[in-house]
């Protein structure tokens, strides 16, 4: 009897989990799929930049208004053509502006950015002249040509490869010019001043055009622990970049003359180069 008892235990306890076995199981849950971040060009940036700055084809002509002065430039005695190249550091710089990237990750940037540049270039050209018989020795002459600022206001293309941008610039460029001519006698009399003139233009304007590039630190670098944004709450990036820039902010006449209304003509022209280095915030994307 206890034989019996015993197996048909057993038979129970098999059929139960025969019958367990045939019951539906209970799927697992389908993994949670986390998007990798894309980085994205688009949004606003500010940032500050230095500069150098440098000239090249940049000649002041000279011209005599009268027949005696132009003789004057014929004999030598005053320049009819002198190079005012000059180079410097530019103090400090800023800038902002906007991108628009059409494709995360890789893909076409289009953008647009203000910039301008304290360069603080002040030229003074000196020019000793030909013997002079009648006057008894060398007539010396001055020139000055200043640009305090470069500003730049230019639209962009460009293409990136993830965090690293390659783009073309260009549109308009402006900034504060002086020019300035004293012309004087020679050593031999004291080097009088004969005759002087000069222009101050308090903003001129003109053209750029140019090419950059621009590297977005990744999110996991130090240096990103200096982004502003970030110590705001917002979601930014900081960003490095190298421009070069090429101006052209035309030509200006002025008339040098003496006491009794004669004299030459001066023209300058104010062109040139500039690289600029620096780092951007970006904002949004």
């Amino acid at each position: 009897m206890k034989k019996l008892l015993l197996a048909g235990a057993a038979m129970a306890l098999l059929t139960t989990a025969a019958s367990a076995a045939d019951l539906p199981r209970r799927a697992a849950p389908p993994p949670v799929f986390v998007p990798v971040p894309v980085f994205t060009w688009t949004g606003f940036y500010a940032g500050l930049h230095s500069a150098y700055a440098f000239t090249d084809n940049a000649n002041i002509r000279t011209t005599g208004n009268a027949l005696a002065t132009q003789a004057n430039v014929a004999a030598g005695f005053r320049a009819g053509s002198l190079k005012s190249e000059v180079d410097g550091f530019a103090k400090i710089g800023g800038g902002m502006g906007v991108n628009y990237q059409l494709t995360p990750g890789s893909g076409f940037v289009v953008g647009a950015a203000f910039d301008i540049s304290w360069t603080d270039l002040q030229k003074n050209i000196g020019f000793v002249g030909a013997f002079n018989a009648a006057q008894g020795g060398n007539n010396a002459s001055v020139y000055t040509q200043n640009l305090d600022y470069l500003g730049t206001l230019n639209g962009k293309l460009g293409y990136a490869f993830d965090r690293f941008l390659v783009y073309g610039t260009g549109g308009l460029a402006f900034g504060n010019v002086s020019y300035g001519a004293s012309f004087f006698g020679t050593p031999a009399n004291g080097l009088p001043l004969q005759f002087i003139g000069g222009y101050d233009v308090n903003f001129e304007t003109g053209y750029n055009y140019g090419g950059g590039i621009e590297y977005a630190i990744p999110a996991d670098s130090f240096l990103n622990t200096f982004s502003v944004g970030r110590l705001l709450g917002l979601k930014s990036d900081v960003t490095m970049k190298a421009e070069y820039i090429r101006y052209d902010l035309g030509g200006r006449s002025i008339s040098v003359l003496n006491a009794a209304g004669g004299g030459y003509t001066s023209t300058f022209k104010t062109e040139g180069s500039l690289i600029r280095a620096g780092f951007n915030y970006k904002f949004g994307g």
